[in-house]
């Protein structure tokens, strides 16, 4: 009797690179290893979409149309390539309006893409219907997706079989079309019991004809038994992905998997164990100079506590590691679990993951709630769609009084429409004024990347990678040499030195000469600084300034806007006052505690 075959999809080149390397791997380095997996008899790839869009153009300087296009012609015309999209928000972090959706579909087909993963992270039918008509209307397949997680013990309400299955039930309601159905566990906690008892019940509810399968991680360490129970009840495929990007915090591994099922039923994807152990080796070849981040190889036992996607949790220590705040990383997934709870359960995975970790971030620097994340805000406000629990009353009206935003059950699409911002003819204008070609690749480019895919564009953006010896600091110019510091009023000569020379530290018996600076965007007033300093309370990036010296403003005001961790954080006044010096630009990178603006 012919085992039952199991549709496999490697994820290593979309995933396993989010879920290992925050995305950042450049496409010259793996495409060999793309190569090696052809010839292990691999067809079925996710190779782009969900965050392995904006990270080409925020880190790598790459694009990712080129990128998918050079894919298609290695893997050839018959392979099955599948990307990423979070629904309305397709390969952005915020609603789309209902002409970048369809553009989206439109150049994903263009540039080679099969099938399109298409889900919501609130679970909301209603975010799904436009996006797939738009999917199917290009001639994709469609991959519809009900995102699923165990809520943190002392939860309740959602995230149970009935939940999901009154989501599909809807979704059937609504008439939306799909080729597949795939039950997404960004963050691996899906219980395999509750695994089990949800594939049965799709299976019962569709029938037999219908692709199902199941896309999980590993982090909390039972993904396995998961893929096993999803097989047991009538899975036709699973997620797999190839070492070195595979377990900890992405899927399990190829081998590991044709392992879990010798003397089983199922064939997975007539893939051999020779073949994929050649593969596997070329991968970490191509691999072999890229920083392996500690905490992408473990599975952690608090991520059931604090449900924390593996595709999101390397993106954000990367970025936690450039702000030079990795030391509070334990304190945010704890902090996690409220947010979550208070949130109304949207799951954790892309973009409500982020809003998740934007909110216990801000509420581990900043103080519990002294800070909304805008993302954050407005999902509990109903701006991004309906959330499976209604949020917390207390944070609704916080959110309310922070973003200065009402609560509203509209669609989000039709929200999105009457915004300029997300029109095609304003990319265009700016592509225009940018004296920068209009192409709808450029043009989706710029929308759902904004100044960072300008900046790419243009040939301006920085290259961010950790890779080779000097991974911690690619790109940076060697520090080595002989420097003089003060600190405490008191200068010193020092010597800087790579490696393990000797380095030596002596008084300086000359007055250092003043370092020129660049100017404020404005000087300060007559009187010189005022006597209230206000200070970052976190690295990051200033992204706006609001006031001027000599503005008068009201305690709790805002004074400018930085951005950290893929966040608007804002710099208010403390107490009632007047403007005295602005220490800082636009663009600038600023430090934990340095001096932003002065008050008196």
């Amino acid at each position: 009797m012919a085992k039952k075959y199991i549709d496999v999809m490697d994820t290593t080149f979309r995933d396993g690179f989010q879920s290992v390397f925050g995305g950042r791997v450049l496409m010259d380095d793996f495409f060999p290893a793309v190569e090696a997996a052809k010839e292990a008899g691999i067809n079925h790839f996710e190779f782009g979409g969900g965050a392995r869009f904006q990270s080409l153009y925020f880190y790598l300087q790459e694009d990712a149309f080129e990128m998918m296009d050079r894919f298609r012609e290695i893997v050839g015309p018959d392979a099955n390539l599948q990307t990423l999209s979070r629904g309305i928000n397709t390969v952005m972090l915020d609603t789309g309006s209902r002409e970048l959706i369809d553009l989206h579909a439109k150049l994903f087909k263009k540039h080679g893409t099969s099938t399109i993963r298409n889900f919501d992270a609130l679970n909301d039918v209603n975010n799904l219907a436009y996006s797939a008509e738009c999917i199917k209307r290009h001639g994709l397949n469609h991959e519809a997706v009900i995102t699923m997680m165990d809520l943190p013990p002392g939860c309740h309400g959602a995230h149970g079989v009935d939940f999901y299955e009154k989501t599909l039930r809807d979704m059937l309601d609504a008439g939306i079309e799909f080729d597949s159905l795939c039950f997404k566990d960004a963050s691996g906690t899906a219980n395999p019991n509750k695994v089990f008892e949800t594939i049965s019940m799709a299976r019962k509810l569709l029938g037999e004809d219908v692709h199902l399968r199941l896309h999980t991680h590993e982090t909390a360490g039972v993904s396995v038994a998961s893929y096993l129970a999803a097989l047991e009840a009538g899975a036709n495929g699973i997620d797999m992905a190839a070492s070195p990007v595979s377990g900890g915090t992405s899927q399990p591994d190829i081998l590991t998997m044709l392992h879990a099922t010798k003397g089983t039923n199922y064939n997975l994807g007539d893939l051999e164990l020779t073949k994929i152990l050649k593969y596997e080796d070329r991968l970490k070849e191509c691999l072999a100079e890229y920083m392996i981040p500690t905490e992408a190889t473990q599975v952690s036992p608090l991520i059931p506590f604090s449900p924390m996607p593996g595709g999101a949790l390397t993106a954000n220590t990367q970025m936690m590691r450039d702000a030079d705040t990795l030391d509070k990383f334990d304190e945010v997934i704890l902090a996690m679990k409220e947010v979550v709870e208070k949130g109304g359960y949207g799951t954790s995975v892309t973009p409500v993951s982020q809003f998740y970790w934007q909110q216990a971030y801000a509420n581990v620097i900043f103080g519990k709630w002294k800070q909304i994340a805008p993302g954050y805000g407005r999902m509990v406000l109903g701006h991004f769609g309906k959330t499976p629990v209604a949020a917390d009353a207390d944070i609704i009206k916080l959110a309310s009084e922070k973003l200065k935003l009402e609560p509203t059950i509209e669609n989000p699409l039709d929200i999105a429409d009457k915004e300029v911002t997300k029109s095609i003819a304003y990319w265009r204008k700016v592509l225009e004024d940018e004296e920068l070609p209009a192409t709808e690749e450029n043009i989706f480019i710029a929308a759902s990347c904004n100044k960072k895919g300008i900046a790419f564009l243009k040939g301006e953006g920085p290259l961010m990678i950790r890779k080779g010896k000097n991974n911690q600091n690619c790109g940076e110019e060697e520090m080595s040499g002989s420097y003089t510091v003060v600190v405490d009023g008191k200068s010193y000569s020092v010597q800087v030195a790579e490696g393990d020379a000797e380095i030596s530290v002596t008084p300086s018996s000359a007055t250092p000469a003043a370092t020129p600076v660049a100017a404020p965007v404005a000087a300060a007033s007559a009187g010189g600084k005022g006597s209230i300093e206000i200070n970052s309370q976190t690295p990051g990036n200033v992204w706006k300034i609001l006031k001027a010296v000599g503005d008068s403003v009201n305690e709790g005001e805002q004074i400018m806007i930085l951005e950290a961790m893929k966040m608007e954080i804002d710099i208010v006044a403390d107490k009632a006052g007047i403007i005295k010096s602005i220490d800082v630009n636009t663009n600038d990178t600023v430090i934990d505690g340095q001096l932003l603006a002065t008050m008196e």
